[in-house]
């Protein structure tokens, strides 16, 4: 056994892991393996910017342009269909006035009469409570997806023979959607004010709306934060039919 006169250098002392030095040196490959992961994800792009929100809903835009300009040029087409169907189509006068029925029923043809228009919109931006109540959250100053819904049912409720939400016509598959503070409405994308026109009579609209519980409901936001809701008659108006697809998707017809 040697001792410190053989070894003049004196004895070497083997390096000890502290648990000090073992979490540093576990922070330190965490770090390094955060920083490789996010180059690999960020490809050279700027991980904190924007732009991908921005690409988002000019796509949004862009789609629901394109829809638009789909639904007008198959109207076009469907109103051809349909002059040649009439002139050649051998069917007697009960047949032709069942499917005229059958049309109105679905949507698909101009109605016209008396009406009125539903307008409903968020609350202004500075918006504070009024006296007596407390003050507003964010959700309590926008228009919802159940707002629209109960104007629409309501509406439906009271004999309307048809109903126009924007620019669109409503039919038995249509679905009135909200996603954040924007409308989405079979392919298109609207923001408020929103509008919601019901030929029918309007006595029977005005007091379906006054009688819906889910209006009522609104009706203290718009006291409390003053959301927007306005109702204007229109002696005569005229409702376009429904030009988009009618093919069922997620529904089967009760046989």
């Amino acid at each position: 056994m040697s001792n410190s006169a053989d070894s003049p250098e004196g004895p070497v002392r083997r390096p000890i892991w502290r648990p000090v030095r073992l979490l540093t040196a576990g922070v330190f490959a965490l770090a390094g393996l955060i920083f490789v992961t996010s180059f690999n994800t960020a490809k050279g792009t700027n991980l904190r910017t924007d732009d991908s929100l921005l690409k988002l809903s000019d796509l949004i835009q862009e789609r629901s342009d394109r829809n638009a300009a789909l639904e007008e040029s198959t109207g076009v087409v469907r109103e051809n269909v349909d002059t040649l169907a009439s002139r050649d189509s051998g069917s007697t006068k009960a047949e032709d006035a069942e499917l005229r029925r059958l049309e109105n029923a679905a949507g698909t043809k101009k109605v016209s009469g008396k009406a009125l228009t539903v307008t409903l919109d968020d609350a202004p931006p500075d918006a504070t409570a009024n006296p007596g109540y407390p003050e507003p959250q964010p959700n309590d100053l926008v228009i919802h997806q159940q707002d629209l819904q109960a104007v629409v049912n309501a509406l439906w409720k009271g004999g309307a023979s048809g109903i126009r939400v924007m620019d669109q016509r409503l039919i038995s598959t249509s679905a009135v959607r909200c996603v954040g503070n924007t409308l989405i409405l079979q392919g298109r994308v609207y923001s408020p004010p929103y509008k919601i026109t019901a030929v029918g009579d309007q006595g029977k609209l005005q007091k379906a709306l006054a009688d819906s519980p889910a209006i009522q409901n609104y009706q203290l936001y718009v006291q409390a934060y003053g959301l927007g809701w306005k109702v204007d008659e229109h002696g005569g108006t005229t409702l376009p039919g429904y030009t988009g697809t009618v093919d069922l998707h997620y529904a089967k017809p009760v046989k």
